[in-house]
């Protein structure tokens, strides 16, 4: 690092492969959007399913608008600068799970939760084509279209119940 009155310069490198702590912090905050799934799915029907499918709707929602701050910290360390498709994928992805949040307090779930289905389906096909351009860490080519696919499905199958609850 250097540092003088005009500014800091910074090198960095980043690996290829997926660093552990990627793999803890990737993979660890799928686990309760798809234990959430698994329970609304077992409790199909009852009247705990619709909480259970708004807690997970509610933390998926948070998970989503934390992935758009990790777009807009990358930008700040991006070699020249934050560039265009990282602030439009930072808005595209906060406006997601923040109006996945809106939806859910005006009890339209299921709008909520396509939301927020879209949004994990864009940071699957995006961050790879991002990673190669240096907008997001290499290693997120590899990761994110392992780890994305575990919330878009709990997530359709949140959507499923939804459509097909009795009330």
């Amino acid at each position: 690092m250097h540092d003088d009155a005009t500014g800091r310069t910074i090198v960095a490198r980043e690996p290829r492969r997926i660093p552990w702590l990627d793999i803890v912090f990737g993979f660890g905050p799928m686990l309760p959007i798809a234990a959430g799934a698994a329970v609304a799915w077992w409790l199909q029907g009852q009247p705990l399913d619709y909480l259970v499918a708004l807690c997970t709707l509610l933390y998926s929602a948070s998970i989503l608008c934390f992935l758009a701050g990790v777009h807009r910290g990358v930008s700040f360390r991006t070699e020249g600068g934050p560039r265009l498709s990282q602030m439009v994928t930072m808005l595209v992805l906060y406006g997601l799970g923040l109006g996945s949040l809106f939806s859910a307090v005006l009890g339209k779930v299921v709008i909520g939760l396509a939301m927020l289905i879209l949004g994990y389906a864009l940071v699957a096909v995006l961050d790879p084509i991002e990673a190669r351009s240096g907008s997001v860490p290499l290693a997120h080519a590899r990761l994110r279209p392992i780890q994305m696919p575990i919330a878009v499905v709990s997530l359709a199958v949140l959507l499923w119940v939804k459509l097909n609850a009795p009330y």
